[in-house]
């Protein structure tokens, strides 16, 4: 389960657009952060995550924020500023379980291959209606869905809500959201031929005029308990509410959003904007990376956390004349403490134990060090060199390994206060056993 949300030029302080997004994954679902450079290509072909299709001359630049297993990306940007998040839709058509084109190939091949947010819908659109969607997107179990994306650039976004071959484009206005859940109604610009036509014939709707794709295609139980629907008002809202303001700081605030504080052990249903994996099958996930990207016609901007649970995480700059800080670690499916996803499971995974007791223990520093990345990358962001901007995003990354490592040593150091129940314990034992988690 996930939120994609965009605010364009007319809602924000200073005129850019901001995109954000939490990726909702399986708990030992390596979340990694990953830059491919542009290249042109010799190979006709191009391997996805499951098939092969053909390959482009030549491909943009791309930062990816993926699934360590999976070729393609959650959410991710382009050279020329073309942003991308997607969500898992669920329909009364079955999605298809052949291995094919998942959502996240989609969103990676429309990255590499767009230089504009209305190139990449119909990038998308064309191998929809080709190759169609199908294959699983699930880690730990089978899981196979439909998919939305909320696609933007420095002019104008789009929503992209897709239902096998099938689909509907709605220009965004002023700001918006998807969760897990068709959200075009009848509002949307153009469509794919037999969208209507086919609700028509199997009698879900009367006629054209009455269509409506949320009511119509929906499938009602799924949709019901991915709690979309309440997810999607939360952040559209908060987004209306703060029209003409919303900042970067904005967009870390709402990731970071947990309506009944911090709930992760306390339903087994609820769902929220920052997710935390429950005890029972319904809530099976939680938030593993999140992204936020300021985007103008003079770049863009990642603010990415490269680790899960944005609550317990620090949001650090990002640039493509920068590349990736740091030497790139290997994601693996068992614990690896050099790995900054895993190393920052050491922390999540204490202070979901008691959160009342060691969340407030962070959130200070946690304000102080966000505040300070800005300053620095906003310093840059415009007008700095390619070895400015490197300096700062290092810089930022090196910090909050430094921070996180405090807190590490912070929470192992204070006793809890509010122990868990024993369902949620043993959930969690359970994870850290599959993956050789340190006790």
């Amino acid at each position: 389960m996930c939120d994609t949300m965009v605010a364009l030029a007319s809602a924000t302080a200073d005129g850019s657009v901001l995109f954000a997004k939490n990726s909702d994954r399986d708990p030992n679902e390596v979340h990694e952060l990953v830059f491919v450079p542009a290249a042109t290509h010799q190979a006709q072909r191009v391997k996805c995550t499951y098939i092969e299709i053909p390959q482009v001359e030549h491909t943009y630049a791309v930062f990816l924020c993926k699934p360590f297993w999976i070729w393609g990306a959650e959410m991710g940007a382009n050279e020329h500023g073309v942003v991308i998040g997607n969500e898992a839709l669920f329909s009364k058509v079955p999605a298809g379980k052949e291995p094919g084109l998942i959502g996240m190939d989609f969103l990676r091949l429309a990255l590499e291959r767009a230089a504009s947010a209305e190139e990449a819908t119909q990038v998308i659109i064309d191998l929809l209606e080709t190759y169609g969607q199908s294959g699983n997107c699930g880690y730990e179990k089978p899981m196979y869905y439909h998919n939305s994306y909320l696609i933007a650039d420095h002019r104008q976004a789009f929503i992209l809500e897709t239902v096998d071959k099938e689909w509907a484009l709605k220009k965004v206005e002023q700001v918006d959201s998807i969760s897990n859940r068709i959200s075009v109604q009848q509002d949307f610009d153009r469509s794919s031929e037999n969208l209507v036509k086919q609700a028509v014939d199997r009698g879900w709707c009367r006629s054209k005029d009455e269509f409506d794709f949320q009511k119509h295609y929906s499938d009602t139980l799924y949709t019901y308990f991915s709690d979309a629907k309440r997810r999607e008002c939360e952040t559209t809202g908060a987004l209306r509410r703060a029209g003409g303001t919303i900042t970067e700081e904005s967009l870390f605030t709402l990731l970071r959003h947990h309506r009944d504080g911090f709930p992760a052990s306390r339903a087994l249903t609820s769902a929220d904007v920052c997710m935390h994996a429950g005890a029972g099958p319904i809530r099976s996930s939680q938030s593993t990376g999140s992204l936020v990207a300021r985007i103008t016609a003079d770049g863009v901007t990642l603010w990415a956390t490269g680790t899960s649970a944005p609550c317990t995480s620090l949001f650090k700059p990002l640039w493509f004349a920068s590349g990736l800080p740091g030497k790139a670690v290997p994601a693996t499916a068992e614990f690896n403490e050099d790995h900054l996803w895993w190393r920052h499971e050491l922390l999540h995974r204490k202070v979901i134990m008691d959160p009342a007791t060691y969340q407030p223990m962070l959130v200070e520093e946690q304000q102080q060090a966000e505040a300070a990345f800005l300053a620095k990358a906003r310093s840059v962001q415009e007008q700095g060199s390619m070895e400015e901007k490197r300096q700062v995003s290092e810089a930022c990354f090196d910090q909050a390994v430094a921070i996180t490592q405090r807190w590490i040593e912070k929470v192992r150091q204070t006793e809890p206060v509010n122990r868990t129940g024993f369902l949620y314990r043993r959930t969690l034992e359970q994870w850290n056993r599959k993956v050789k988690f340190p006790q």
